[in-house]
């Protein structure tokens, strides 16, 4: 028979390949009716590393009492994986504007009781990272039904041997006592690696603290309040501590997500710092993070005196990237007391992130000025739930698996 087939140009739009959920199990057929019933085995796990090949085989063999022909053996990759070159009999798409499929006939009858194999082959690519495989075919060979998995059609989740660098990005800005200030707290993936997790809830996240001195008066509906270890309710002013997360739970290289708060400034006068934290939703560093020294950034406030001026030096947003003043949809910029330098840039003005939503701010006048610097700122199957923020109920609905790999920070 002919091996798997390769070879699809890439594409970069994030995916989804189907849902993680096991199939119901079946009859194929009536006891008097003769029908196939075909199986496949498991691929081996493995931790390949950018630019190498996988290749394994895979038997499937016939448990049933009829034979199949006209078997369709099925291949999809998430976008950190490709095809390898073309083989003959496999015809290649791209589904749901995500994911790399392969559609192959094998050229084998398969009676009862024998098998045949096939393999499964893919590279890996500069930006792979957290991948899935699926593969395989229905009970009676035919194409298998897209959200169902059994030992029919089965589903591999690849750790790449790579690294994303997760990189927070403050901001800075200047605002008397009584007035609301805007402040943009910003998380970036600074690559190499893609990063969508769907083997975990405990997804890429954004710790925002507030500074001292101010208070919460308008929060983005992605942040949640923190408790002791994760988000204790939905989206709600008034807290010190919240965490921001992306609801597709994606992070493409070089994307960054931006979060603006309103604040409203208490203390009297001088400086204020909160911080910003690149970590995840349940504050767990990702294993896939090598580079700590970028984790954390400053929220600062200056407040002057009756004189005009705010002591305390110059503190806040990150380094390069470009400047976070005015309401360009940037980074902030300023100098870290943790020694990170990670700027970078999101769009999306009022909205406050390239996908993080902050909404936008009423009865501006009836609460003082509105004083801002900072910027204004989308799976292949899910393997486990996913951080669901109940941003209309009374609590966020956490389903908690933390990877056995991750440490706390």
């Amino acid at each position: 028979m002919r091996p798997l087939l390769r070879g699809m140009t890439r594409f970069v739009a994030a995916g989804v390949i189907g849902v993680g959920v096991p199939a119901m199990s079946a009859p194929v057929a009536h006891a008097d009716e003769a029908a196939p019933d075909l199986v496949v085995s498991a691929l081996p796990a493995a931790t390949p590393k950018p630019g190498q090949t996988y290749d394994q085989p895979v038997t499937v063999t016939n448990n049933g009492n009829a034979a199949a022909s006209d078997v369709t053996f099925r291949v999809r990759l998430t976008r950190g994986l490709d095809f390898t070159p073309p083989e003959e009999g496999c015809a290649y798409t791209v589904v749901a504007d995500q994911v790399r499929q392969a559609l192959c006939k094998l050229d084998q009858v398969i009676e009862p009781g024998a098998s045949v194999t096939t393999h499964v082959r893919f590279t890996v690519s500069s930006k792979g990272l957290l991948e899935v495989v699926e593969y395989g075919t229905g009970r009676t060979g035919q194409p298998p039904a897209s959200e169902e998995f059994d030992d029919s059609y089965r589903r591999l989740a690849l750790t790449v041997d790579n690294t994303a660098d997760l990189a927070a990005v403050g901001d800075r800005a200047k605002a008397e006592r009584g007035d609301l200030v805007k402040v943009t707290a910003t998380l970036r993936n600074d690559g190499p690696g893609w990063i969508h997790n769907q083997e975990s809830d405990d997804q890429p996240g954004l710790l925002v603290h507030i500074p001292k001195g101010t208070k919460a008066v308008h929060v983005p509906q992605e942040c949640a309040p923190f408790g002791i270890d994760g988000p204790i309710g939905p989206s709600e002013p008034g807290h010190p501590v919240y965490v921001c997360w992306h609801n597709d739970n994606l992070l493409e290289v070089g994307q960054a997500l931006s979060y603006r708060f309103v604040l409203k400034v208490t203390s009297a006068s001088g400086v204020t710092r909160g911080e910003v934290k690149a970590t995840s939703v349940y504050d767990i560093h990702p294993a896939f993070d090598k580079n700590p020294a970028n984790d954390r950034a400053s929220l600062t406030i200056d407040v002057p005196d009756e004189n005009g001026s705010a002591s305390g030096g110059s503190s806040g947003g990150s380094g390069h990237g470009g400047s976070g003043h005015g309401d360009s949809g940037t980074g902030g910029q300023g100098n870290d007391p943790h020694g990170q330098s990670a700027g970078g840039s999101s769009s999306g003005g009022e909205q406050g992130s390239t996908s993080g939503s902050t909404g936008d701010v009423a009865d501006t006048a009836a609460h003082g000025s509105l004083a801002g610097t900072g910027a204004d700122a989308s799976v292949l199957m899910a393997g486990a739930g996913a951080v669901v923020l109940v941003t209309g109920g009374a609590a966020a609905l956490l389903v908690r698996r933390r990877s056995a790999a991750a440490t706390r920070r």
